[in-house]
């Protein structure tokens, strides 16, 4: 029987998708199958005295249950982490869930270009510190409308002249008739720390950051002709 549990949160969806690999390669895989399971805690290897957990959460749960000290760990994307500016530590890129945040609208506006300084724009996205923060510097108030899905509707029902939104591949975009107009921030998935945890289960923690970098660098060795 493990005396300590460390735990650690992980985004369901394309990350939690994407995390599995590297799960397995640092030899710290859940003892079910996450992707078909119900459960929402699952137990994982026992590492000497130590019991490791998985919480499998959504995305933007995370960092909450790692500042919450419910989790000691997690994963999560780095927009998040920029959106939301938690008290956790970032140690590790772990180099998935790769896309970009970027602003984009219908072509016609777009290549009229940014709006004059001073002047209002409406904004749809779930990005508003980023977006304010973004318009801000350029001189222009923004009128931020928060949506939690579906931003490409937004210009084209007129609701808002740009979407601030994450991109993979601009498919999306491209099939409702949007186009990029830049990208804010190249974004992937981080291993986020409790910073009490760091220094309470550093025994711990400490190798287990080891294991994943050790994956993420074999990940790369294999992406690499």
């Amino acid at each position: 029987m493990a005396k300590q549990i460390i735990t650690i949160a992980l985004a369901k969806g394309r990350i939690l998708q994407q995390t599995l690999p590297l799960l397995k390669q640092a030899g710290l895989m859940p003892e079910e199958d996450v992707l078909t399971t119900r459960k929402l805690m699952l137990d994982g290897p026992r590492i000497g005295d130590w019991l490791v957990r998985f919480l499998i959460i959504r995305a933007a749960d995370v960092c909450t249950y790692v500042v919450q000290g419910a989790a000691d760990m997690g994963i999560v994307g780095q927009d998040i982490l920029l959106e939301s500016r938690p008290n956790v530590y970032a140690p590790l890129d772990l180099e998935i869930g790769r896309c970009r945040l970027c602003v984009a609208g219908v072509e016609s506006l777009v290549r009229e270009g940014m709006p004059k300084r001073g002047t209002r724009i409406r904004v749809a996205t779930k990005y508003d510190y980023l977006t304010a923060q973004y318009y801000r510097r350029q001189g222009l108030q923004s009128e931020i409308i928060h949506l939690y899905g579906s931003m490409e509707l937004a210009p084209l029902v007129g609701i808002a002249d740009r979407i601030v939104d994450v991109v993979e591949t601009g498919a999306t975009l491209q099939a409702n008739g949007l186009i990029e107009e830049l990208t804010l921030f190249h974004i992937s998935s981080r291993l986020i720390i409790n910073p009490a945890s760091a220094v309470t289960r550093s025994l711990m923690i400490k190798p287990l950051i080891a294991k994943l970098r050790e994956a993420v660098h074999n990940q790369r060795k294999k992406r690499t002709p």
